[in-house]
């Protein structure tokens, strides 16, 4: 089977038996942008009750959170771990997004993608799969994104090798799928799906993962 027709074969099957995950969780595009710095080396339920947090404390916005203190911002996003760190990387964001249009997120968001990806990659503390992440769920940007998910199913399915790198798989998606920011964003999130679900990496559950016998 061709290599597209195995992505095909392999996002219809998910999607058949997932339905459509409309991701990313999130209210608005500068949440999306939030949430992609807070889910590093976290699970998402504990991204959730810093966003939780966030709202709460009404700076969920670009000028509100621009303005608060590291220590505070850290204190808020606490849940998420490695708050001192992400409170960080937050600013960083926050202080390229400002610096260049002040609070006219749009205005960033909108730039081509080769250059916002320039821009995002550039800022301290965010790498390739959070500045992906942002490019696609908040800017709406065809892009693929790929995780450890990602790299685990296509692996356990012989498509790729196990030492295919980040850009080696981004360009396998983007190379034979159309050039479709929702289609992107479906197989994405089908992908952790099955992977947080069925393709575990310890114990998968092989045997009734929708995705056996390809």
């Amino acid at each position: 089977m061709a290599t597209a027709d195995t992505l095909l074969a392999i996002y219809h099957r998910l999607l058949a038996h997932f339905g459509p995950q409309r991701w990313w969780p999130a209210e608005t595009p500068f949440e999306v942008m939030v949430g992609a710095i807070l889910t590093q080396n976290t699970a998402w339920k504990n991204v959730e009750r810093a966003l939780a947090n966030l709202k709460g404390a009404g700076v969920m916005s670009l000028a509100a959170m621009s303005d608060l203190p590291a220590a505070l911002l850290a204190a808020y996003i606490r849940p998420a771990g490695y708050y001192n760190i992400k409170a960080g990387r937050l600013h960083n964001l926050l202080h390229c997004i400002t610096d260049q249009y002040g609070d006219d997120l749009a205005a960033f968001l909108a730039q081509p993608l080769p250059r916002l990806r320039e821009q995002l990659l550039a800022v301290k503390g965010i790498g390739r799969e959070t500045a992906d992440s942002i490019l696609l769920y908040a800017a709406g940007q065809p892009i693929f994104v790929v995780d450890a998910y990602t790299h685990r199913v296509l692996t356990r399915h012989q498509v790729i090798d196990e030492d295919c790198d980040y850009d080696a798989i981004q360009e396998l998606f983007m190379d034979n799928l159309d050039c479709d920011a929702q289609l992107y964003n479906e197989y994405h999130a089908l992908l952790v799906r099955v992977g947080n679900g069925f393709c575990k990496k310890t114990h998968p559950a092989c045997a009734t993962c929708p995705l056996q016998g390809i």
